[in-house]
Formats: C-alpha cells, structure tokens, sequence
C-alpha cells in the first residue's frame, strides 16, 4: 500500500512590513459599547473592534508595489495617465474592452440599472444581494431567485452552490417573456449564500439559454477572482489552468460586469462598470459624469487608478489567491471540528454561521443572526455581521419582513490583514458563545430606516 503524501504546512506569501495597534476593551466596556450601538456592529467604533471581521470591503491590506502606484498619481482631472493604464488592464484582465470607473461597486449598480432597466421588467439572479437587488426595485424591476435549491441549505455539501437553476430561469421567462427579462444577474461566489461559487459548466449553460431568448446577461464580478480559483480546485480540467485563463473564459460569457474594486483588487476605494456593448458604454459614461465624475476619474484619484491597475495585475496571482481562500477554510475547518453549525462547504471570503442551528430557540422575527453577532463580540471584541431577515428588509408591497431561508452570520477576512493567531481567537470567541448559547434571548428592532436597515438599523435585547 502506498504511503499516504504528508501534507505540508504553508504560510502566506507575504512579509509584514507595516503594523497598526488594536486594543481590546473589557467586557463590561464592550458591554457598554454594544448597546450605545444598538446592537448593530455596524455602528460600533472602530477603535471599539479587537478583530474587525465586518467586512472585506475596503478593509484589505494593499502591497509595497501598490503604495509605490500612489506615489505616481497623475491628478489631472481629465485624461489622468493612470485612467489609461486601468483600462488597458480591464481589457486585457477581464476582456472587457470599454469600462467606466466609479468610486465603489454601488455606483456601478445604480448605473447599469438605470440603463438596462424598464418599470415593470424582471431581473433573474442566483441569490440577491443587498444593494443589488436595491437598485433593481428602485429602477422598476422585480428581482427573481433562480439559485438552485442546495444553495438554501447550510449544510449541503455542493462544490457550486452558485448554480443557476435552468429551470427555475425557463419558468421564469415562459411566465413574463423574455422582453420583460432586463438582464440576468449571476455573482460569483454568492455572498448571500455563503460565499458559494458556480460551475463554468453552468455558466456556459446560462449563457446558451440568454443568447437563444436574446437576454443579456450580466456579472457581478466582484470577487470572480476566488469563482475562478474554485473552478481550478473543483471542476474538471481547469486544475492546469491558470487563475487568469480562467477569468477570461468566464468573462467571454458575459455582456458586461460590475466591480467593487474594494475586495478582489484589494484596494481601500474603487469600483469598475465595463462592458462589451458600445451602446450600453456610451451610456455610462455620460451617465457616470452626472454621478461620479468626468469619465477619466469617475469619483477618485489617479493615485487610486494606480492603485486598483496594480491590485488588478496582482489578484490573478495564484499564490495571492490561494492564501487568501486558504486562511478563509482554516477558519471554516475549526469550527466544523468543534460541531458549530456553518454553512458548506466553507467559501471564498468568509466563514458563515448558520444562526438558526446555533440559536434554534429564538424565532426568526426576533433576529437570531444580530442576536448572534452582537454576542461574538460582547465576548471576544470580534466584530462579524448579520446576514438574514435584518439584511433581507421588506416586501416592498406588503411591508412585511422578508423571511429568507438563511439566517447566517458572517465573518469576513479582509485580504493580508490578520494571522491565523486572530482566527483562532474568532474561534475561540465563538466557541465560547456556542458553550452559552441556550442562555441568550433575542432582539426586538427600535429603530428601522427606509432602506437598507441592516446598516442603520437599532435593537434592544428582549427580557
């Protein structure tokens, strides 16, 4: 019998050249923080947080060779070099070869709905996201999930829970028709879903079924750097394939994407709208001028341009990308072998625990999953975030809570930021939360803005 390869320890493919202090709080302090932020660790202070698992979203560590790109930012407010160099590299990284940039992804989607959208039109996407499918309703449009079902249940073990369903989408378009679809919305890996990539087989296959109806279909394409890093580990015959090769060919299915230059470029601000359609490009960039910017700067700096042209050149390298979905599944790997309930299998940016299998006690209207993240930290000063029925909002015509089949906790590693000592205090933080977790009550909501309430939203806990 042959001896089994021993498997060797690695580590990241970087040196720590800049350090900045944390502090942790005592717990009475936490305490007391917790509750002036009304229990949303989106309002706590930052200077509060030992270990800020919020967000990836700005929050990465950028490289020697990006902070030198800041140094050659060309400030003129028209024609600035480093607009140049960005676009050369979004058409040779992403094979898109007309792009607008924006100051944040949000932008991007505010545009492209308003530009491809009609009042009364639907949007077909595997999984909503927040923001996403804001600017679709505001634009007149009803969003439909067509994710297949595995993706609604934490605990199934599919490689490509991002899926579209084909035919959930057929239904879809034989009900409305097809010139009632203004595009479909496919995002890879699904980050409502738990980071969940799809399959290039299925996008090939989306991509079929959209050119035979003539529906375009368009990308979130905000962390399609780790969609592709999973096609080399998961599908068949992409392992020799490298992460760039892979990029282009999913992008050769799309019509344009959208970018939130803040996570897979691993820059602080920035956001990219590109495409092939020339039309749907002239469009943009007059619109981006109303919005953002002169078309050349679109709301940042040249120093920021640079910045994003260098993050873009380094995020195909695999050994970047291996590193920062290789810290994300020691995380995720800890905590399954400590029995705490999370989804899989573990994804791209973050570990996401299932809220209702560590909370089964408290319903679902009385938020489980910010009952549950506001407790991590009170524990350990790790700050993670809620992503269940807070996040889903409401029913724009009832009013009534939306009440989504996840209701997860997430906790996101910003990009060459922590060590895997601060994951194993997360793990420990919420082990030590999993021990109590009969104990804790739920939440009840004091204060709920208009829109997107899981950033603004109040609560107090329940007695």
């Amino acid at each position: 019998m042959a001896k089994a390869k021993k498997v060797r320890s690695w580590a990241e493919p970087f040196k720590i050249k800049v350090v900045e202090p944390i502090k942790m709080l005592t717990v009475k302090e936490r305490e007391k923080a917790a509750k002036e932020a009304g229990y949303n660790t989106f309002l706590l202070r930052s200077e509060d947080v030992y270990i800020d698992l919020l967000t990836d979203s700005g929050t990465n560590a950028m490289s020697d060779n990006q902070w030198a790109g800041m140094m050659l930012g060309d400030e003129a407010y028209a024609g600035s070099r480093n607009f140049y160099h960005l676009w050369d590299n979004v058409n040779k990284i992403y094979g898109m070869p007309y792009f607008v940039p924006t100051h944040q992804g949000r932008a991007a989607e505010h545009m492209i709905s308003k530009i491809l959208i009609k009042p009364g039109d639907y949007v077909p996407g595997n999984m909503y996201f927040t923001t996403t499918r804001l600017h679709q309703e505001m634009a007149g449009a009803t969003f439909v999930d067509v994710i297949i079902d595995e993706a609604h249940t934490p605990e199934a073990d599919h490689p490509f829970k991002g899926n579209i369903d084909l035919k959930k989408l057929a239904k879809l378009v034989k009900e409305v028709g097809a010139e009632k679809i203004a595009y479909i919305s496919m995002a890879g890996p699904v980050n409502m879903a738990g980071g969940q990539p799809f399959s290039m087989k299925n996008l090939e296959k989306v991509h079929e079924f959209a050119q035979k109806h003539k529906i375009r279909l368009w990308m979130d394409a905000t962390r399609a750097v780790e969609n592709a890093y999973f096609i080399k580990l998961r599908e068949r015959g992409y392992s020799k394939k490298s992460i760039g090769d892979i990029l282009l060919q999913m992008m050769s299915h799309f019509e344009g994407i959208w970018v939130s230059a803040k996570k897979d470029l691993m820059v602080n601000i920035g956001g990219i709208l590109a495409t092939k359609d020339e039309r749907v490009f002239e469009e943009a960039r007059n619109m981006v001028v109303v919005y953002e910017g002169l078309h050349t700067y679109g709301g940042l700096a040249g120093r920021d341009l640079e910045a994003m042209a260098r993050g873009m050149e380094e995020m195909i390298q695999f050994d970047t990308i291996k590193a920062r979905v290789g810290q994300v599944e020691y995380f995720g790997n800890k905590l399954i072998d400590l029995g705490i309930p999370i989804v899989r299998p573990v994804g791209g940016h973050a570990v996401f625990l299932d809220a209702k299998k560590f909370l089964p006690h408290i319903p679902q209207d009385e938020f489980p999953a910010q009952t549950l993240a506001a407790e991590i930290y009170i524990d350990s000063g790790v700050r993670g975030m809620e992503r269940g029925i807070v996040s889903a909002g409401r029913d724009p015509k009832t009013g009534d809570h939306r009440h989504p089949k996840l209701e997860l906790v997430r906790l996101t590693l910003p990009r060459r930021v922590y060590t895997q000592s601060h994951i194993d205090v997360a793990v420990e933080s919420i082990a030590e939360v999993w021990d109590k977790r009969k104990s804790i009550k739920g939440m009840k909501m004091i204060y709920e803005p208009k829109y997107l309430r899981f950033f603004q939203g109040r609560f107090a806990r329940l007695k």
